[in-house]
């Protein structure tokens, strides 16, 4: 006895350390690999709002901005005006005047010779060159302005590395391009010495709507006194957003390029900011979770607590005066070792099983996240005997199998262990619970090996897949579930006490759809599409939708599909067909031409007289025919028979527009789309929606844009998220795009305001 304490105590003694070994290589990982970048860029955003402070107002914007573009007509400007700009500027006698613009090319000779002299006749004029720099950090091919106008100019570098946010952290003192540093436009207009320091971190607490700002028009035009610009540093650039030099301002929104410019050159004009990194408060930390090990009770959380506490505010008082910290790789080891301490201290409070390590049934109970998912029980009926042969390891090496049974080919998070050979867990709701259960019989048919001797495993499962009650209460069903199934000789069986319900809902569902359209229920959402060639909206997706006046808004995946498999999507295809020809005819009557996109079922196209429905409800609400698109979804059922295809050819004849809905999950092959009268290619969102992440997924809209290009098909990428996407998509030259980035479906009164504003910007 007195051995098993000492082998305890050791083992008690060398169990925190070994956490403290392994929060030192994982941290030292954490902070090597960059796994911290996302997390540390948002705690600066936070820490910058505690010390936020206005620019000095010693640098003056004259932006380009889209009331300047419009003025002129076009964009890039003509140099010659151009050139006046530059000779305003210089008539106020600033102390440099800095141009966030390169003139690559050769114009006219009379333009070209009207910039030159408005460069050589003005003093501290400053020009661009750009080494392009990417998120990979790679150079690339620079870009320079013509050689005649930088004579009599001074150089400077726009280059800068953006992160995965399209953000600017860090900006070089210089950059090496041909051989020779050129200083960036921040060390510049500071009037700094090129540093030996190759970069400095950005202060984004200044606040962007600080600096001041003048329209390049109204510069032009005489309205700005020359005061404004005298004795200043004045900077040039665009700050109109179909000049695409646009960045994130960590905190503060999307900025012209221009602004990182002028927020790096006020960091520096406030300081020499200094980037400490991360290793030394890795090292702080780690020394102070090594003091904490050597207290014991209360007091050891609450040291861990304030450390804590210590790494979120110490940064805020030090880049308040340009000192800059990363603390994520010392949070991550704090968080670790905190999470192991407390797991320990999990096992103590007996949410462990203390022989296998696994949670166990108190430990389910508080589980939050497993309330609302299917309950699966096993009961190894033969345990107690089997377990009562074995000493602990052998014990603790058969639930070892056991639970790596219930694990394969699944996706169970946590098993959790009862006493007496009980195992539960959860999986989702949608699971296909007879498949999956079947599965796990079949894998204990063969015996379990424990030091070489075999055991016969007998085992019954219940399931529980949601009433709305307590975990308790669910796991008393569940084993109720599997003790029937072993004694009807069953190898599972369900207790729910819902299904009956659920089961008359589901049977009743097709009857109140038909009820639900008449009574006005369902009605017709429309969702924007985008032409990405002008940035408005083009036209709209109509789409189905139930609310329910007991279950409230029915998804349209269940009653669709529901109504489909059982050929009654006839009717809501008509009423959606009528409501959305009626919003086209009266918005192309009150605002300007609008296209109106309508799903089709593939299981329509039998219906002989489709053709001639859907031109009477063209001809009653008087919509030109070529302002309708049918998507066509269900293309495995169209690409098997060749007969669907002459009503589509019937209605393309009527002027009616074809489209290929969700491209790529089906049956698209290029034979398909050669027989099919489409004009037009929609992608499907899973593809548009992982695009920036997932390479294969990239390639594949752009495959399809290319293909359906050379086909003289248009292109739609429904799924579009984010601006970054859009902005892919208008790179590759997609036509059209339709997401949550653009708008939501939503009503027609809301569509029709979205309209009217475009229509009022337009006229501005």
């Amino acid at each position: 006895m007195p051995l098993l304490r000492r082998t305890g105590s050791k083992s008690a003694t060398r169990g925190p350390y070994r956490t403290v070994i392994w929060a030192v290589l994982l941290g030292l990982l954490f902070g090597l690999i960059g796994a911290g970048e996302y997390p540390e860029d948002r705690l600066r955003v936070v820490r910058n709002y505690f010390h936020e402070r206005p620019v000095s107002g010693d640098i003056v914007l004259v932006a380009i901005d889209e009331k300047s573009v419009q003025k002129v007509g076009r964009w890039p400007w003509p140099r010659s005006r151009y050139a006046e700009l530059i000779s305003k500027i210089g008539a106020s006698h600033p102390k440099m005047q800095v141009h966030d613009f390169i003139f690559p090319d050769r114009t006219t000779p009379v333009e070209d010779a009207a910039l030159e002299r408005a460069i050589s006749s003005n003093t501290n004029v400053v020009l661009a060159i750009l080494d392009r720099v990417g998120i990979d950090n790679e150079p690339g091919v620079s870009v320079r302005s013509l050689p005649r106008f930088y004579r009599n100019a001074q150089i400077g570098s726009i280059s800068a590395h953006y992160n995965y946010a399209n953000e600017i952290w860090n900006l070089n003192y210089w950059v090496p391009i041909g051989g020779r540093k050129f200083p960036t436009f921040a060390t510049i207009m500071t009037e700094r010495k090129v540093s030996d320091r190759p970069s400095f971190r950005i202060d984004y607490a200044f606040d962007v709507k600080s600096i001041p700002k003048i329209s390049a028009i109204d510069l032009l035009a005489g309205r700005v006194p020359a005061s404004a610009l005298r004795g200043k540093v004045v900077i040039v650039g665009p700050d109109a957003w179909r000049q695409y030099d646009q960045y994130m301002i960590p905190g503060q929104g999307k900025y012209g390029g221009v602004y990182v410019h002028i927020i790096a050159a006020e960091t520096l004009k406030a300081g020499d900011p200094v980037d400490m990194g991360w290793l030394l408060v890795l090292v702080i930390t780690l020394g102070a979770i090594l003091l904490c090990l050597r207290m014991s009770g209360p007091k050891r959380p609450l040291v861990l607590v304030a450390v804590g506490i210590g790494l979120l505010a110490v940064p805020v008082a030090l880049e308040a005066n340009l000192i800059f910290i990363d603390i994520t790789p010392a949070l991550f080891t704090l968080i670790f070792v905190g999470t192991a301490l407390g797991w320990a201290h999990a096992k103590k409070r007996g949410l462990v099983n203390t022989v296998s390590g696994l949670p166990n049934m108190h430990a389910l109970r508080r589980s939050h996240q497993e309330r609302n998912r299917t309950l699966v029980a096993a009961r190894i009926l033969n345990f107690p005997q089997i377990v009562s042969t074995m000493s602990l390891a052998q014990e603790a090496n058969l639930i070892e199998q056991i639970v790596a049974r219930l694990k394969v080919g699944s996706e169970i998070e946590t098993v959790y262990q009862g006493d007496e050979g009980i195992f539960a867990w959860t999986v989702q709701p949608d699971t296909a619970i007879g498949h999956h259960v079947e599965a796990l019989h079949a894998l204990f048919r063969s015996p379990a090996k424990v030091d070489g001797k075999q055991f016969d495993i007998s085992v019954s499962f219940g399931v529980e897949i949601g009433s709305g009650r307590s975990i308790s209460n669910r796991l008393g069903s569940a084993l109720v579930a599997a003790d029937e199934a072993h004694r009807e000789g069953l190898r599972w069986k369900y207790h729910d006490p819902e299904r009956l319900k659920d089961a008359e809902w589901r049977l009743s569902l097709l009857g109140q759809l038909d009820n639900a359209i008449d009574n006005g229920q369902v009605w017709v959402a429309f969702q924007p599409q985008m032409d990405l060639t002008t940035g408005f909206t083009k036209g709209a997706e109509a789409l189905a939708r139930w609310t329910h006046p007991e279950k409230g808004p029915i998804s349209p995946s269940e009653f669709i599909a529901a109504a489909e498999q059982n050929d009654r999507i006839e009717k809501l295809t008509f009423f959606v067909l009528d409501r959305a020809i009626a919003v086209a005819a009266k918005v192309n009557r009150d605002h300007r031409p609008f296209d109106m996109a309508v799903n089709l079922s593939a299981r329509m196209l039998s219906n002989p007289i489709l053709p001639s429905r859907v031109s009477a409800l063209l001809r009653k609400h008087h919509l030109d025919p070529a302002r309708l698109t049918l998507e066509l979804t269900e293309t495995a059922t169209l690409a098997t028979n060749g007969s669907d295809i002459e009503p589509l050819l019937r209605l393309r004849d009527l002027g009616i527009k074809i489209s290929i809905d969700d491209y790529g999950t089906g049956l698209s092959t290029l034979e398909y789309l050669k027989k099919i009268p489409a004009s037009e290619i929609k992608i499907d969102q899973s593809f548009v929606k992982s695009m920036r992440d997932n390479r294969s997924d990239l390639v594949m809209v752009q495959s399809t844009i290319a293909l359906a290009h050379s086909l003289g098909r248009t292109v739609v990428a429904e799924g579009v998220e984010n601006r970054e996407t859009l902005d892919l998509l208008v790179a590759m030259k997609c036509e059209v795009a339709q997401g949550f980035v653009i708008a939501r479906p939503s009503s027609f009164s809301d569509l029709s305001r979205r309209l009217t504003s475009e229509r009022k910007r337009r006229a501005a």
